[in-house]
């Protein structure tokens, strides 16, 4: 399969890459930054483009080859939730440039969402609750959503809604948990400052998350909205000292530190059934 992928040069992206050729597909990678794409390994097996996706594109269906299904990874500007910019900047451009290639003929599309649309819901997340975004970031995923469903109610293409939850690993931001975890630990501070760690979280190691993504296009009647999660609640204090074993570490947790964020509730996790059941099937 003929696939583009936007925002390869991310987080999750860089881990999607290889997985995708290592499954065969013909790779065609579209990022602002060459340089950027030029330091990964798998540079030289994908075809690359530097483009401004929110810049205006001619005919990007027919400028990106005709592709048999795109990945939709980029959103620029995280981990600023609460910026307004989200909606007023990013959420037009975005349906912009999405809207031109699938008016151009694009057959199957595939867009990274966030667990953060459920919004302040507790408990165990499925596909079927209701979205309710309650910060600026998740109400324009969510409005971008909408407007897909919209544009294939007009041209039929095949919509997968991948809801992303927590994730972990190489590239992950610097000032994420484990990120200021491990600068922590390699400085050999003896104690981490974090909040009082009782959240319970879904986690995923980021090329497990990318390896889903991956298997999640191979099977287009998986469409609409799919948890991509592990089904697991684990607080934020049994990450973080698990974490500490792993690496073998000697340093105290000031619990308390920080206070809970507010843009989130404090136990929530997702319902992986329908991604289990598709890929099984």
């Amino acid at each position: 399969m003929n696939i583009l992928v936007t925002g390869a040069t991310g987080f999750v992206g860089h881990h999607l890459v290889p997985h995708l050729l290592e499954r065969g597909h013909s790779l065609l990678v579209v990022a602002r930054d060459e340089q950027r794409a030029r330091a990964l390994p798998w540079f030289r097996q994908v075809h690359f483009d530097r483009c401004d996706i929110h810049a205006p594109v001619d005919d990007p269906f027919e400028r990106f080859g005709r592709p048999d299904a795109m990945i939709h990874l980029a959103w620029p500007d995280l981990p600023n939730y609460k910026d307004s910019f989200h909606i007023d900047s990013t959420l037009p451009a975005q349906c912009r440039f999405l809207q031109a290639l699938l008016e151009g003929g694009l057959p199957h599309l595939l867009v990274a969402g966030t667990c953060f649309e459920y919004g302040m819901q507790s408990g165990c997340l499925s596909e079927a609750q209701p979205a309710q975004p309650a910060n600026a970031y998740a109400q324009a995923k969510d409005a971008l959503r909408r407007f897909l469903e919209s544009l294939r109610a007009r041209h039929g293409f095949t919509l997968q809604w991948a809801r992303l939850f927590y994730m972990y690993g190489e590239g992950q931001n610097p000032n994420s948990l484990l990120a200021q975890l491990d600068r922590a630990i390699d400085e050999h501070e003896p104690v981490f400052n974090m909040s009082g760690g009782e959240q319970l979280r879904d986690y995923l190691p980021v090329a497990e998350a990318a390896r889903r993504l991956a298997l999640l296009v191979e099977h287009p009647a998986c469409a609409g909205i799919t948890n991509i999660c592990s089904g697991n609640p684990v607080s934020v204090l049994d990450l973080v000292r698990q974490h500490i074993l792993r690496r073998g570490a000697d340093i105290r947790l000031n619990r308390g530190y920080y206070p809970y964020p507010d843009h989130e509730p404090m136990a929530f996790w997702g319902d992986p059934a329908k991604f289990e059941k598709a890929i099984a099937a």
